[in-house]
């Protein structure tokens, strides 16, 4: 009964802790009423659907091991749409070595399955199959038709969460370099960007990455990139035997290695300051889901939705 009040109380306007008591306080007394109405304003569906959640926010941040070895993981993902060139590419299809960092990048008319599996067996000619693809759930990856070619090529697709480009966060780090630094390269006709595109990828993989300290194409090659803008660098590949190159490579991987575990230990304890650790939800539990996209007109819409009951807890 008491509990049924307070409900009453608050469903007035939803309002406060503070302004449902004194609302409550001027009709009945009620004992250890703060703690009831607390109760009842966490249990709000209105309000667990429309209020912001304020404070540490749950789940903490959970780094995607690394091999020790170039070539295992890719980070794969589109970006786009850019303006139409006169060969009709808008999109370009970003591929990232998780562990050397080396990044290619390939001027694309559309973010189709197509397009994609035409450039990652493109990738396979030269550098065969990795372990693992890591994308978001984009039509092009989400299919048949990508599962079919994982299966076939025996390679592990790892789809990340809608609404988290965190977890695919490799690209999403080079798409928000690659924007600018295109824009001001093709400042002059923006149509003519994918010209750069091609300077922009050796740059990339020629300068030393933060969390190996190595460039790119070091780690994978074990030798410094040869551009025409740095003639004066020596010729190394010519003056050095062959097992001088593999010491020296597996040396730069290790160095890579434990500076990239340096780097993911560093962001965890950053990240996790302001997490809390997420709770274990149990079959027919009542949740809601965090609204990720407002557009126009979207603004007094609930921050969440749901509720939603849960039919099974995956391990």
């Amino acid at each position: 009964m008491q509990t049924e009040l307070i409900k009453l109380a608050h469903e007035k306007g939803h309002f406060s802790s503070a302004k449902t008591e004194e609302i409550v306080k001027t009709r009945i007394f009620i004992p250890n009423l703060s703690k009831q109405v607390q109760n009842v304003i966490i249990n709000c569906v209105s309000c667990i659907l429309a209020n912001k959640k304020c404070g540490k926010k749950e789940g903490f941040l959970n780094p995607i091991p690394k091999e020790d070895v170039p070539l295992s993981t890719y980070h794969v993902d589109f970006i786009g749409p850019l303006p139409s060139t006169n060969k009709r590419y808008q999109h370009i299809l970003t591929i990232i070595d998780a562990f050397t960092k080396f990044t290619w990048l390939y001027p694309v008319k559309s973010p189709t399955l197509e397009d994609a599996l035409d450039k990652l067996k493109l990738q396979q000619k030269t550098f065969g199959n990795p372990k693992r693809i890591i994308t978001d759930k984009g039509s092009p990856f989400n299919s048949k038709g990508f599962d079919d070619y994982c299966t076939e090529e025996k390679s592990q697709n790892l789809q990340i969460t809608t609404g988290v480009p965190r977890g695919n966060g490799q690209v999403e780090r080079i798409h928000r370099t690659l924007i600018p630094v295109l824009t001001k390269l093709s400042i002059d006709d923006p149509t003519k960007w994918y010209k750069f595109v091609d300077r922009l990828q050796r740059i990339l993989n020629s300068t030393s990455n933060r969390s190996t300290k190595w460039s790119p194409f070091e780690l994978l090659t074990g030798v410094t990139m040869r551009n025409k803008e740095d003639l004066y660098l020596r010729n190394l590949l010519m003056e050095e035997m062959v097992e001088e190159l593999q010491e020296q490579r597996n040396q730069l991987r290790q160095d890579a290695k434990r500076n990239i575990q340096k780097i993911q230990a560093e962001n965890k304890r950053t990240y996790d300051r302001k997490r809390k650790k997420a709770p274990m939800y149990q079959k027919g539990d009542l949740v809601a889901i965090q609204r990720t996209q407002f557009g126009s007109g979207l603004k007094l819409r609930p921050k969440f939705l749901g509720p939603y009951k849960v039919i099974e807890v995956k391990p």
